[in-house]
């Protein structure tokens, strides 16, 4: 394990969870380094790659190379769910603020954490929060059924040029089912999610007792208890967004009828621990951020799904949320 300067303490420390997805995870974190990062001073943060137990884990000093702020951890006897992991991570972290990626199979855009850092300076009890998009013409449960795989992603990113200019993801992506109504509803959970560290402890962190593997909805949950905290402003990152990139997760692969079976099992467990259904934030966000031209399209797509009528309950198109 290495760490950033120690005699300066970073402002916001950002939590991958990496579970056996190497191809994926090297992406994940690529995007998350200063050299990919816009305005952002690498002293500003660290990231806590926290590795659940994987079977095939990543080399240790590859993740380092990419950073002096880079820090990398294994969890041996790690549990299926990757709560503890995320709650481990927390308290390791540094920083006066907190970055949960619970899928290390998400890259981000490339103005994300300068951003988050702002709205958190400015709106100290601020959930923020980024809309999740897949990889590929369509969710991936999908996507899948019709050819779409590594080697078709991989084609697709090198036709972008990735990672020269990480908004072109944009171009070969559709939304996630959690975020399936745009930037101008709350999503249903969100997939890069930041907060103060004092906000994390005061909602009790991730809940362990969501114990399947892959989490279930822990990661739906976090996100809604987060929302319902008091004094604390909702959050979405305008022109920000992760991308959910295609691999053996815990729901990735299954046939749609699989996958709402799957959905079925997390629900019952979701409503065994809260007793009532997982459901939406009841809150209207607040955007910040600004429109780079390859998100000019999913900006007027979120327009016109504004008006398209009243919000579904998610169960008909779950989120690989946790799926690593």
């Amino acid at each position: 394990m290495s760490g950033s300067d120690p005699r300066r303490p970073p402002l916001l420390s950002v939590i991958v969870i990496v579970y056996d997805m190497r191809r994926e995870a090297r992406r994940t974190l690529l995007s998350l380094s200063a050299s990919y990062q816009h305005r952002i001073d690498p002293r500003d943060y660290e990231v806590l790659v926290v590795e659940n137990g994987s079977p095939e884990p990543l080399d240790p000093e590859a993740v380092r190379s990419l950073g002096p702020n880079f820090r990398y951890f294994f969890v041996e006897d790690a549990s299926p769910s990757p709560a503890a992991a995320v709650n481990f991570g927390a308290s390791q972290a540094r920083g006066e603020y907190l970055g949960v990626l619970i899928d290390g199979a998400r890259i981000v855009t490339p103005g994300m954490l300068q951003l988050a850092l702002d709205c958190l300076r400015g709106f100290p009890r601020a959930v923020v929060g980024t809309l999740g998009f897949h990889l590929g013409p369509d969710v991936q449960i999908r996507a899948h059924l019709h050819g779409y795989d590594r080697r078709v992603e991989d084609e697709n990113l090198a036709g972008i040029d990735w990672p020269a200019d990480g908004y072109r993801l944009f171009e070969i992506a559709a939304l996630a089912a959690s975020s399936r109504e745009g930037w101008f509803v709350a999503p249903f959970e969100s997939n890069c999610i930041f907060l103060a560290r004092e906000l994390f402890d005061e909602a009790g962190g991730c809940d362990e007792a969501f114990d399947l593997p892959g989490g279930g909805l822990v990661n739906l949950d976090l996100y809604s208890r987060l929302c319902r905290l008091p004094s604390s402003p909702l959050i979405t990152l305008l022109g920000e967004a992760s991308f959910h990139q295609i691999h053996g997760g815990a729901a990735t692969g299954l046939s749609e009828d699989a996958l709402v079976g799957q959905f079925e099992r997390w629900a019952e467990q979701y409503a065994r621990i809260r007793g009532e259904p997982p459901k939406a934030p009841e809150r209207e966000p607040l955007l910040i951020g600004q429109a780079p031209a390859p998100a000019l399209p999913w900006i007027v797509r979120s327009c016109e799904l504004l008006g398209a009528g009243q919000r579904e309950a998610p169960a008909t198109e779950p989120e690989l949320s946790s799926d690593g």
